[in-house]
C-alpha cells in the first residue's frame, strides 16, 4: 500500500553561516540559521518521509536541544528516515520537493542536490524531484530573510 507524507521547513537567513541546501553548499552572502546545518530542503524531505510512515516529525528524532546534533549535516537525518522505512519493510517510491528562495538562484545546484538526497535515502536520482521558485519579492522569503522548503514523499509499505 502506498503512503504519502508532506513536509515543510523554514529557516532564517543570517550572516556568518554557510548556505547548505539539499546537501550542497551554495555560495551566498548568508546562510540558514539552525541547530544542525539548517538544510531546510533535507528537513522538509525528512518530515515528508516520516509523515508517510505515520511517525512524529524530525524534531522528535533529532531535537534541537540535543548537543549531539549541533552543526551536523542533515543527510544524517535523511539516512535515519530511510532506515525507518526499511525497518518496516517499505520502499521509497519517490520524493518531490520545492525550495522557495528569492536568492540565490538554485537551478545550477539541483542536479547535485538530487544526487545527495538520493544517496542519503538509498534511492535513484530519478526518484527525486527538486524544483525552485521565488516569492516574487513578497513576504519574508521575498525580503531575503529566510528560505522555505516543502516536500512530498510516497512510500510503499506492506499491509
Amino acid at each position: 500500500m502506498v503512503h504519502v507524507g508532506i513536509g515543510y521547513d523554514v529557516h532564517q537567513l543570517v550572516a556568518g553561516r554557510k548556505l547548505v541546501l539539499g546537501g550542497v553548499e551554495i555560495p551566498h552572502t548568508k546562510g540558514l540559521d539552525g541547530h544542525s546545518d539548517a538544510d531546510a530542503l533535507m528537513h522538509a524531505i525528512c518530515d515528508a518521509v516520516l509523515g508517510a510512515l505515520g511517525e512524529e516529525d524530525i524534531g522528535h528524532y533529532f531535537p534541537n536541544t540535543d548537543p549531539r546534533w549541533k552543526g551536523v549535516p542533515s543527510k544524517i537525518f535523511l539516512e535515519e528516515a530511510a532506515k525507518q522505512v526499511a525497518k518496516r519493510g517499505g520502499k521509497i517510491v519517490n520524493v518531490d520537493a520545492t525550495l522557495i528562495a528569492q536568492a540565490p538562484k538554485i537551478y545550477p545546484y539541483i542536479a547535485e542536490m538530487k544526487k545527495c538526497i538520493a544517496a542519503a535515502l538509498n534511492v535513484t536520482e530519478k526518484q527525486i524531484g527538486v524544483k525552485a521558485t521565488t516569492n516574487e519579492t513578497m513576504g519574508f522569503v521575498g525580503r531575503e530573510e529566510g528560505i522555505a522548503a516543502m516536500a512530498v514523499a510516497s512510500i510503499n509499505l506492506p499491509e
